[in-house]
């Protein structure tokens, strides 16, 4: 069982359900988890930077995009409340959690900064790492995760079989 795994998404079309249902499935195996959930607050197109994030441990839900107003041609991120979310999920990984959740692989992360260092410290609490790749990413991706990645689509039986393989895979190793 691979520590670090990416849920394959199209470009553009964040999988919300397969996350929620990946959340859902660990919990209900009784797999501890960290990290975050995204969430979008209003779907209307010219809404889109409207995201929060979930922080799974304490349900705290965190804006990370600047409001630019109706006109703006495009998001900004906001650097200060996602530094603030990767501390607090950093902190959380001292609980030691079976798995981490994180909800995108992206550009800061394809440069080799972002969620790099928390990834990484994460697999070496031997913590499994779940993170969302948009296609466009998956060469930077695989780059980076080299053998030791896995890639798992957004298909429920499959986010099921992979929820059950870590549960037994928890299992064995807490003997």
């Amino acid at each position: 069982m691979s520590l670090l795994t990416a849920l394959v998404y199209p470009q553009n079309n964040y999988p919300a359900s397969a996350f929620e249902a990946l959340v859902a499935s660990c919990r209900g195996r009784g797999l501890a988890l960290a990290g975050v959930l995204q969430h979008v607050v209003d779907a209307a197109p010219e809404r889109r930077c409207d995201v929060v994030l979930e922080d799974l441990t304490s349900g705290y839900r965190t804006p990370i995009f600047e409001d630019r107003g109706a006109g703006a041609s495009g998001c900004r991120l906001d650097e200060a409340a996602l530094a603030h979310v990767a501390a607090q999920i950093e902190r959380s990984l001292d609980c030691s959690p079976d798995v981490l959740v994180l909800n995108k692989f992206g550009k800061a992360e394809c440069d080799g900064d972002g969620l790099i260092e928390l990834i990484a410290n994460a697999m070496d609490r031997n913590i499994a790492v779940v993170i969302g790749v948009p296609q466009s990413n998956l060469p930077a991706w695989r780059s980076f995760a080299g053998e030791l990645g896995a890639e798992l689509s957004a298909d429920s039986r499959e986010i099921e079989r992979w929820s059950e393989d870590l549960r037994q895979a928890r299992r064995t190793t807490s003997r």
